[in-house]
């Protein structure tokens, strides 16, 4: 019986699942040399950086499809199956927009006026905490597994939930800030790359906003457990 059961959790996808939430948010986190180039008008470093990107997007892709095709449809999942391809289509989205917010800044070469780069490094930089944040939840899944989802644990995942609103609020709010002083210098900027800015704003404010996704999702799980 132990036997058994030893391999039934030997194919459990929960460690190909913190695997691919820690690949998320190191593409993620590469967003932050890659503005710093921005800001130096450094296009060439930009570009290597926008490569890595990419490539660790590619990585987290695999590690996704592993995931999908290996999943188990027995009746012996810890989890559900359901739940645990929801939480890895939600952190492969995070992934594809920090892809796509690289890709378009890079593309039109697109300058962040200097008045709101220091603040905009700081937006940045709050979403990461969100995706760090995230992987973090997700890496406690085990734990929970362990056991039974009860206990402290239960409680450290509910307050790392709590603090994963506390942050999206945080970003929400400089978000709104940064785009009110980006109306303010509208009559600076070329209005087509006014709107990409606006574009950028909300693409990586999704970072944070689809992190928060995930920690209801496991609040969910846990909650039915």
């Amino acid at each position: 019986m132990n036997g058994l059961i030893q391999s039934i959790f030997a194919k459990s996808p929960l460690k190909p699942l913190v695997k691919h939430i820690c690949k998320v948010h190191e593409c993620c986190s590469a967003l932050v040399p890659f503005f710093q180039a921005v800001y130096a008008d450094n296009w060439q470093e930009a570009l290597e950086t926008q490569q890595q990107i990419k490539a660790l997007e590619e990585e987290a892709d695999k590690i996704k499809m592993n995931i999908r095709m290996k999943l188990p449809k027995g009746l012996f999942m810890p989890v559900d199956r359901t739940d645990l391809l929801h939480l890895v289509t939600q952190q492969d989205k995070i992934a594809n927009q920090a892809k796509d917010i690289a890709g378009i800044v890079l593309g039109r070469q697109l300058k962040v006026p200097e008045e709101v780069r220091e603040d905009f490094l700081r937006y940045i930089r709050r979403c990461l905490d969100a995706t760090l944040l995230a992987s973090k939840v997700i890496g406690e899944l085990e734990n929970l597994l362990e056991i039974g989802f009860k206990g402290k644990e239960v409680k450290l995942v509910e307050e790392m939930v709590e603090e994963l609103d506390v942050i999206e609020s945080d970003t929400d709010s400089i978000q709104i800030d940064l785009r009110h002083r980006l109306y303010q210098l509208e009559a600076t900027l070329n209005p087509v790359d006014a709107i990409f800015l606006y574009d950028i704003l909300k693409m990586i404010g999704a970072l944070a906003d689809q992190a928060e996704s995930i920690g209801s999702t496991l609040e969910v799980m846990v909650g039915r457990a």
